[in-house]
């Protein structure tokens, strides 16, 4: 795999850019946001219709309705591509914000189930970096290549997906880039309370006692504390 960085920029690098800025801004304003809401400071309150708790995942989903809409149909250049990349990386964080919503069906926002939301964006944001820079995981494409380019693509990110439901989404990002780290993270037992763990670990099995001792409650990282740091600390 080619996993060089280019420094020259392109415009499809630029755009990238544009999007991924749009994209860590948005999160960290939305972040403050409802950190605020939480601590009953500002003049900030949830948003509610009918007494229907309208959460910000349904903002970005429209966004990028629209962003992915106007990209497709108008194929636009210029200014309005950076629009639209900005559009889009701003819906895609407000999404990408309440990833666990989507996952449980249910609001864990705030409880430590809810950390796969911010475990989720700092992963897009590390892939996004990378791509910005120009490291190209899958090497260069062409029309004699493109099944075995496609085929390696396939292969490296459904084992950073497997890691990431493992809970482990450093291995995740590392993947993407250098297969080895994701394949290792997938392999190896699912933290628990991962949503691999909890769908596939039956408790009181031999992988569920396995993964608690190698994993026990309350066992803290340095990925946990950057975690609290952005996203807050869990009630």
């Amino acid at each position: 795999m080619d996993v060089s960085v280019d420094l020259g920029l392109d415009d499809t690098r630029i755009t990238a850019a544009w999007m991924l800025g749009s994209f860590l801004v948005v999160f960290l304003v939305t972040r403050g946001i409802t950190r605020l809401i939480r601590s009953g400071k500002g003049p900030f309150r949830d948003t509610s219709i009918g007494g229907v708790h309208v959460h910000h995942l349904v903002h970005g989903i429209v966004l990028m309705l629209v962003a992915g809409a106007g990209e497709f149909l108008y194929r636009p250049e210029g200014a309005w591509q950076v629009v639209l990349a900005v559009a889009f990386g701003a819906g895609a964080a407000l999404t990408l914000d309440e990833f666990a919503l989507w996952l449980h069906l249910e609001d864990v926002y705030w409880s430590d189930r809810g950390r796969l939301s911010v475990d989720a964006v700092l992963v897009v944001a590390a892939v996004g970096a990378l791509l910005v820079l120009g490291a190209n995981p899958f090497g260069a494409a062409s029309e004699d290549n493109a099944p075995m380019v496609i085929a390696a693509a396939v292969i490296t990110l459904a084992f950073a997906a497997v890691c990431a439901f493992k809970g482990k989404p450093i291995f995740a990002v590392l993947g993407v880039v250098l297969l080895p780290f994701a394949m290792v993270g997938a392999i190896r037992l699912a933290k628990p309370g991962s949503p691999w763990a909890k769908r596939r670990y039956r408790e009181g099995s031999s992988k569920d006692v396995r993964a608690r001792a190698r994993f026990p409650e309350g066992r803290r990282t340095r990925w946990d504390a950057v975690v609290d740091a952005v996203g807050g600390v869990p009630r």
